[in-house]
């Protein structure tokens, strides 16, 4: 064992057992971070608005703060983004995180100098968690690689700006820096195919331990060795690979695909990090759920998924949530993000500790004949019958079809990019249909009502996903496919990659 693995090892089991033991304190905790904020921003512009002078309790706090997204919230983060201090939090941010937004175009996220341990230090977390379950540090001995965006910056002002994934390639401690790669030359391409040339090349003679990055993303660097080599497996490679990391979507569809190219079982850690805020991780690598980050200058609330968009809807703190219930994420925080709907839908797994997985987006379902279907329905049904009749899939995407040319009742659209596209796929969809059914008992009721005829699903050509996304110039990076949409404007795009 290297020194930094012998070093790393005794630190990582003390983080270990002060998150078990903050864990426990989570109510408590959470309604402190509640009143610091609170009493932190009360002379920012917002707070004077809020008048949070005049917040002492949860109820009070609902009564003047109100649930807002980015489009809401903008003309604070305009006056942010101008330059302007004391806005949303004291000061001015230390960065801008960068990401798309829908109706405001480029949305910019402030990240504080209180702000930021929240996004690094759950990211170790994270990792040392692993560690003083398993015991492994030896990731520590050899190369670490992150896939992520540019870290290249831009300045608006005073203030950089980057992706999120770019920005923190920054505040990564210099212990583990030279355990990274790739290089910082080579983690600025923007051409996505160019750089993961670059990366391959950098990386395939070396001692890789540990690889982190969005699951088909990874799929796409673990095709690239293994084409460059003309080896197997990705073990071939590097037979110390032991870690992967992985975060925003859903492991499951990729599960499959990556231990295929690996070549055998891996440990894996999951996490959830957004720009707005590191939400959840792993703390532990054998148990489902990911545990809610209530110790970090998040304070988390809670909307009953079908009330979202009521003009008063429910709002919950962490102590009055239930399980396998739906809820719209909302966050505020010492970032200066107040009442802030994230767009993510969560559900408990369970409340000792408090463990979530994510169900959906806000913005992403299908509900054209007030099904709503989210995403975690689907993934269920296409992946339990992939499992079954052991078949691959790559990717896949959901979409209402509302007016068939045939005049036949309407139907939900499915284009999923299988290894290899099933024998018998007629009898591939009853059985996803069937599962759609149990779980969700609109939808049941509309196929049994003639409303809806089952889905179909339309197999599509290799990489037809990736083309997509090059075409949209998405490749690469944190981007990734929508799993539903309520409209056709992805299935419009897809319907040229059909097999026959």
């Amino acid at each position: 064992m290297g020194l930094k693995s012998t070093l790393v090892k005794p630190f990582a089991q003390y983080i270990h057992r002060q998150i078990q033991s903050w864990s426990k304190t989570a109510l408590q905790d959470q309604l402190d971070i509640m009143h610091s904020i609170v009493s932190r921003a009360k002379n920012t512009a917002i707070g004077i608005d809020y008048d949070f002078e005049n917040i002492s309790s949860y109820r009070e706090f609902t009564a003047h703060v109100p649930i807002k997204d980015y489009e809401d919230l903008k003309k604070y983060f305009d006056r942010v983004v101008a330059g302007e201090s004391d806005v949303l939090w004291p000061g001015m941010p230390k960065y801008f995180a960068k990401t798309s937004g829908t109706t405001s175009g480029v949305k910019y996220i402030p990240l504080t100098h209180d702000s930021l341990p929240n996004h690094m230090h759950t990211a170790r977390n994270a990792l040392f968690s692993y560690i003083g379950m398993t015991g492994n540090s030896k990731v520590f001995d050899g190369k670490l690689i992150f896939l992520s965006g540019s870290p290249k910056l831009e300045k608006i002002g005073d203030v950089h700006v980057g992706r999120l994934s770019g920005i923190v390639n920054h505040e990564i401690p210099a212990w583990a820096r030279n355990n990274q790669v790739p290089s910082f030359e080579t983690n600025c391409i923007d051409d996505w195919d160019v750089k993961l040339d670059r990366i391959v090349d950098e990386t395939l003679h070396s001692d890789m331990r540990l690889i982190s990055g969005i699951p088909p993303w990874v799929v796409m660097f673990y095709e690239r060795l293994l084409e460059k080599t003309g080896k197997n497996t990705i073990r071939d490679i590097f037979p110390n690979y032991s870690v992967f990391i992985h975060g925003g979507v859903n492991f499951e569809p990729y599960k499959s695909i990556l231990r295929n190219m690996v070549g055998d079982d891996l440990d894996t850690i999951e996490t959830y990090p957004a720009s707005e805020g590191f939400i959840a991780f792993q703390d532990n690598y054998q148990a489902d759920g990911l545990l809610l980050n209530t110790r970090s200058g998040i304070f988390f609330e809670f909307v009953p998924s079908q009330e979202v968009f009521a003009e008063n809807p429910t709002r919950l703190h962490l102590g009055q949530v239930e399980k396998d219930v739906d809820y719209a994420l909302i966050i505020n925080s010492n970032a200066g993000l107040w009442g802030y709907l994230i767009g993510d839908l969560i559900r408990f797994v369970s409340l000792n500790p408090y463990r979530i997985m994510v169900t959906g987006r806000v913005k992403h379902f299908i509900s054209a004949f007030g099904e709503h279907v989210i995403a975690n329905e689907v993934e269920n049904a296409l992946m339990g019958v992939a499992h079954q009749e052991k078949v691959g899939v790559v990717e896949f995407t959901v979409a209402p079809h509302i007016s068939p040319e045939d005049s036949g009742l309407p139907y939900h659209e499915w284009f999923v990019e299988f290894d290899s596209v099933p024998k018998d796929l007629e009898s591939f969809s009853r059985k996803v249909d069937l599962i759609m059914q149990e779980q969700n008992i609109y939808y049941k009721d509309l196929i049994k009502g003639n409303i809806l005829q089952t889905l179909k699903i339309r197999p599509l050509k290799k990489e037809s996903f990736r083309k997509y996304m090059k075409k949209k110039g998405k490749l690469g990076g944190q981007n990734k496919v929508p799993r539903l949409s309520n409209d056709r404007s992805i299935a419009e795009q897809l319907k040229g990659f059909e097999i026959g």
